[in-house]
């Protein structure tokens, strides 16, 4: 069936660069996986996958919050250059 429709949709531009990546590498691009999707959702008559809201404790939301502030700034927390010397510093504060 030839395609003539066309499907307009506003996405973080973050987003649809890490989703065309991982596509990429898939051999697809993002037509050809909305078309797998919506195939699927007349096939299953469904979401094809299952939806539900993750569960994170206090504990690692904070990771999380940590883990993302690195990435953005990395120049402002301190690094090593292997495990020993990090528990090396441990070591020496205590």
């Amino acid at each position: 069936m030839a395609k003539t429709d066309t499907l307009n949709i506003r996405i973080e531009p973050e987003l649809k660069k890490e989703v065309e990546k991982t596509l990429n590498d898939l051999g697809m691009n993002i037509a050809d996986a909305v078309t797998v999707f919506l195939k699927q959702v007349v096939m299953t008559n469904s979401i094809p996958f299952m939806i539900k809201k993750p569960t994170f404790n206090k504990e690692t939301i904070e990771a999380i919050k940590e883990a993302d502030a690195i990435m953005e700034k990395p120049e402002d927390y301190k690094s090593y250059d292997n495990v020993y010397d990090m528990i090396e510093e441990i070591d020496n504060e205590n």
